[in-house]
């Protein structure tokens, strides 16, 4: 339903004034922050409006009111207005690193931390398990170890354990002839050309260099931190989130497994912009008192990865939006320079 003026400038005057001090909002408190010349018993009529619309609620030990996540949504869709925030102060503060992708994943999950003082938390890039170079190192006999080093001079190690006792010499013009034929490919296509490509070989240099693959491709999988996580404990302080165990434990399991916060990032990788889920309306986040707000990052165009901000619902999104938003920015710029 449609507001009219006066409830959208109250139901804005009341989000506001919970956020900022997080008690229900009288009447008469309302007749003097809204700037509107009503009676009380027209804010009255109108707040009961809004409660039967549920936008607000009326808590059982207070007269006042609190918004309702419905009312937080019709909030931030309509009624928020975003503070500014100077893009070059944020940038200088963030001092992200161009040496290496997980530094900059690592640094900007913590500005988002420091700058919301909530949790910050960033999606990794997922990228194919392109490698540069690998290494056959014989530890005992069937036993060696397998190095793999990423473009980007990321190092993975993975143990085989082979049918074939093989010799020094033959794991080095192994790794040579991976390295000269596939260096900078993606090892799943590595493993579906050789295939067709190895039947000239001996056959057990062939299965040597198909375990290899296998197994590299396993490895950098497993090494891949899908996510990354800054200042959980700043939610500690959040009574709205820690006031009780029932809780404290919702939002440590959501930390702890990851699941449910890895799908609700990768749902917002496929929006654009900054996207808002309040706890209470989304399935995707776990507890009625939190809300996330999240925005895509790119690599040289192409969204990699989601990055936001895990909060209560009672925050001041005017702040948190264009944090989330310049913070999405400069990761993507830092990332495509590298």
């Amino acid at each position: 339903m449609q507001l009219d003026i006066r409830a959208q400038t109250l139901l804005k005057a009341l989000v506001e004034r919970y956020i900022a001090d997080g008690q229900p909002v009288g009447s008469r408190a309302l007749s003097k922050i809204s700037g509107l010349e009503l009676s009380p018993a027209t804010i009255r009529n109108i707040m009961a409006d809004l409660e039967e619309l549920g936008y607000v609620s009326s808590p059982h030990t207070s007269a006042g009111r609190i918004p309702t996540p419905r009312g937080y949504r019709i909030f931030v869709d309509t009624l928020l207005t975003v503070q500014h925030i100077d893009e070059s102060s944020v940038e200088a503060r963030m001092r992200l690193p161009s040496q290496q992708p997980q530094k900059l994943i690592a640094n900007a999950a913590q500005m988002l931390s420091s700058l919301s003082q909530f949790a910050g938390v960033v999606m990794a890039p997922r990228h194919e398990s392109v490698f540069q170079q690998i290494e056959f190192l014989r530890l005992s006999e069937k036993r060696i170890l397998l190095v793999i080093v990423s473009p980007a001079g990321d190092v993975q190690n993975r143990m085989l354990l082979t049918d074939v006792d093989y010799t020094p010499a033959q794991l080095v013009q192994s790794a040579n002839y991976i390295n000269q034929h596939y260096s900078g490919l993606a090892l799943e296509e590595v493993r579906g050309r050789m295939q067709g490509e190895l039947r000239q070989l001996q056959t057990d240099m062939g299965r040597l260099m198909q375990q290899a693959v296998e197994a590299g491709s396993e490895a950098m999988a497993d090494s891949a931190d899908d996510m990354v996580i800054s200042g959980e404990r700043n939610l500690l302080s959040v009574s709205d989130l820690s006031s009780n165990m029932t809780s404290l434990r919702q939002m440590f399991d959501m930390f702890e497994q990851k699941t449910g916060l890895m799908q609700l990032l990768d749902v917002s990788s496929k929006a654009s912009g900054v996207q808002i889920y309040i706890g209470g309306e989304s399935n995707l986040v776990p507890m009625d008192e939190m809300s996330v707000v999240t925005a895509p990052y790119e690599a040289n165009g192409k969204i990699v990865g989601t990055l936001g901000v895990i909060g209560p619902t009672r925050m001041a999104y005017e702040r948190v939006i264009p944090i989330v938003d310049i913070t999405a920015k400069l990761l993507s710029n830092a990332l495509s320079n590298h």
